[in-house]
């Protein structure tokens, strides 16, 4: 059994209480981020405070203890429990991110990437060559896809950070989870396209910030994964 799921000492009421001390911890840390990081790389981006951010900012600091509690119960107090809350907490501040400015900063995508590959070292969530791959081939698929519809349409389909945030997806969860990912991410972003369509909410060629579907989909797809190896 990996080092990452032996208990510690510590009941799973205490467990919840720690999980939510860390969330809130890192959320800290990630809501200044999600403000700040952005601006810092784009300076075209507002400084202002819409109702959007602020749905936003609410949206990341309930998710976040709600996760952390649900990754307790599920995982008790392990390290394995603590590096889900981890990724979990990054991904939320990436769909964040993206889905304010359209940007997901390398410095984060790439973090989680490194960190996935570390936590699998020992296979964590799933063995060491499949994160290897899934690191690969998640970015590589994207790209492949945003290549071909460059050459059918002479657009970029998508940016290089969706690239990079499936990379690091792949890194967590192997490369024979990244087919559920993709199905799950693009089903969700389709549904919600055509609602704000019907809704009057949403242009066509407007594009659609793909960030949150994919943290989204990673989310329910380690879940399910770590449901399995629990």
């Amino acid at each position: 059994m990996p080092d990452l799921w032996i208990p510690w000492g510590m009941g799973r009421a205490g467990a919840m209480l720690a999980a939510v001390a860390l969330a809130l911890v890192l959320a800290a840390v990630l809501d200044r981020t999600a403000y700040r990081l952005p601006r810092a790389l784009d300076p075209h981006i507002s400084n202002e405070r819409t109702p959007f951010h602020r749905h936003c900012r609410l949206a990341f600091w309930t998710a976040g203890p709600v996760l952390a509690i649900v990754w307790a119960w599920l995982l008790g107090p392990t390290l394995a429990a603590a590096a889900a809350i981890a990724c979990t907490m990054v991904l939320l501040a990436l769909a964040w991110i993206d889905a304010e400015t359209g940007l997901l900063p390398d410095s984060l995508s790439l973090s989680l990437l490194w960190l996935g590959l570390l936590v699998n070292l020992q296979g964590g969530f799933t063995p060491l060559p499949d994160a290897v791959l899934g690191a690969v081939a998640g970015y590589l698929v994207l790209w492949c896809v945003c290549r071909l519809f460059l050459l059918l349409t002479g657009r970029m389909g998508m940016g290089h950070g969706d690239f990079k945030l499936l990379a690091a997806l792949g890194a967590w969860l192997g490369w024979m989870c990244l087919p559920w990912v993709l199905l799950i991410s693009s089903c969700a972003a389709l549904a919600a396209a055509l609602g704000l369509r019907l809704a009057g909410r949403m242009q066509k060629g407007e594009p659609v910030f793909f960030g949150p579907y994919l943290a989204g989909a990673g989310i329910l797809v380690l879940l399910r994964l770590a449901a399995g190896s629990a």
